[in-house]
């Protein structure tokens, strides 16, 4: 998979005193994962939401991010009156057997909760099934920002590995608050606040 190239990137909100980011320049090799880390507040929800094409930037360029994306948000984006397997089926257009859907549903402890409403579903759970939404999806490349926030710690781990079998040959970009978390994943870890500092 080609590179993902951030160049010269400048991002200003309407209003805003400073810039968000400033000849931002960012390289994220493809087909591997790229954890984001750093604190609230200095641009990671964004920088991913440029890259998914959903926020429109001030100047520089974005290059070689692949067509076929799936994402998980920091809202869940459920249907709250469709279940947990029936959100999954609507987020996966094409072929795709109920039975691999609960196989993966069990796979991040959701097997006895696939058929309940959404809206009926702890945060966590909601979280987990969004995860599976997103790696079951025919996507080249996965975007997630913050996919284990709300979950404990063993369906933390659950999820992690989850995450790290399912992912394949994608590129995985996920924002990750906790630095733990993000070396479980694998792959290169980027503090934005760092590179924004030193650039």
């Amino acid at each position: 998979m080609s590179l993902i190239e951030v160049r010269g990137l400048c991002k200003r909100f309407s209003g805003g005193a400073r810039p968000l980011f400033r000849d931002l320049n960012l390289t994220f090799p493809g087909g591997e994962v790229t954890a984001l880390t750093g604190p609230s507040g200095i641009g990671k929800t964004t920088l991913l939401h440029i890259l998914m094409g959903l926020v429109s930037f001030d100047a520089g360029e974005i290059l070689g991010v692949p067509r076929r994306q799936a994402a998980v948000f920091q809202e869940n984006r459920l249907i709250p009156d469709l279940s947990a397997a029936r959100n999954i089926a609507l987020g996966c257009p094409g072929p795709l057997s109920r039975a691999v859907v609960l196989e993966h549903l069990g796979r991040v402890g959701l097997a006895e909760n696939a058929d309940a409403p959404a809206g009926a579903l702890s945060g966590g759970m909601a979280r987990r099934a969004a995860v599976v939404r997103a790696c079951l999806a025919p996507a080249d490349i996965l975007f997630m920002d913050e996919p284990f926030a709300g979950l404990d710690p063993a369906s933390t781990r659950q999820t992690l590995e989850y995450v790290r079998e399912t992912r394949g040959a994608r590129t995985l970009l996920a924002v990750v608050h906790d630095r733990a978390h993000a070396e479980a994943l694998g792959g290169e870890i980027l503090d934005l606040e760092a590179l924004m500092y030193n650039e």
